[in-house]
């Protein structure tokens, strides 16, 4: 009875030293994995590569899990390795990891339209952005057309206000940007700027806090000679941000416009006080002919 017993303890013994063998493997795997963002010097450093590679390549034919795919996925794309990084991304479950995984395996091979549809079920914003910053020095509309699409999916994933904001942010100024290739004064012209007017006023009421929002809304309401909208939405980014100089050369700029000189170039003095290199103190001090 007593050999049984300290049989039974030897094997539950070895059991236990190979699972703990097992999981210091995984775990300085996952290790190696994350050496880039480790202190020089480090543990994590100084394990091979290759070593993290053949323990989650052999946990992916044993025990496949979603971290060790995605994990795998993403070293094949770093090493050029579009077609394995397909084969680990695939066997994920649907979700905006799969989506955004296979987004960035199509960009690779350069099937640009494929990876702007993942992108959008994903959604990648991120992705998004840099998409349509390429597409928008050629085709500003086409890049708005994106940047909605990511807006409307945004939308319907109930994603968090703020980046919401930011895209309707961007998707006023790309609107700006259509604009400016219309006739000059004409009504297309005019409906780009209002609409991009709706869309820095919809930033701002999803983030109302953005100095950054409420400038732009008040510049594009100055834009579209809403000056009273212009003051009110300037009015409110100083209340925000009391040390805004764009907000403060912003007041004084519309103060001009209504011929209150006086106040013009007190805004102006406030405004250098806190940051002569502001666009909207340059823009004030072009306005008075100051130097």
């Amino acid at each position: 009875m007593l050999r049984q017993y300290a049989l039974y303890r030897a094997v539950i013994g070895a059991a236990v030293g190979v699972l703990i063998l097992l999981l210091a493997s995984v775990q300085f795997a996952s290790d190696a994995f994350a050496a880039s963002a480790a202190a020089a010097g480090t543990l994590p450093t100084r394990i091979p590569t290759g070593y993290a590679l053949a323990v989650y390549r052999v946990l992916d034919r044993v025990a496949p899990a979603p971290y060790v795919e995605i994990t795998l996925a993403y070293e094949a794309l770093a090493r050029g390795d579009a077609g394995a990084a397909e084969r680990y991304a695939v066997r994920l479950p649907a979700s905006p990891v799969r989506d955004e995984l296979l987004a960035r395996i199509a960009s690779a091979r350069g099937q640009a339209l494929l990876a702007r549809e993942y992108m959008l079920a994903a959604p990648d914003p991120a992705g998004i952005a840099a998409i349509v910053e390429r597409l928008a020095a050629r085709d500003p509309q086409a890049s708005y057309e994106l940047e909605r699409a990511l807006q409307a999916r945004l939308t319907r994933s109930a994603t968090h206000p703020n980046s919401v904001a930011e895209v309707e942010w961007r998707l006023g100024r790309l609107a700006n940007r259509v604009a400016w290739r219309q006739v000059p004064g004409s009504s297309i012209q005019r409906a780009w700027l209002r609409r991009a007017l709706a869309h820095f006023e919809s930033a701002v009421a999803l983030a109302p806090l953005s100095e950054r929002y409420l400038v732009e809304a008040a510049n594009q309401a100055d834009l579209l000679d809403d000056r009273a909208r212009a003051t009110e939405l300037f009015e409110r980014s100083v209340a925000v941000n009391p040390s805004s100089a764009d907000a403060i050369a912003g007041l004084g700029v519309i103060a001009w416009q209504r011929g209150d000189r006086r106040t013009a170039d007190r805004n102006l003095e406030r405004a250098r006080a806190l940051d002569p290199k502001a666009l909207m103190v340059r823009a004030l001090e072009r306005d008075l002919g100051s130097p």
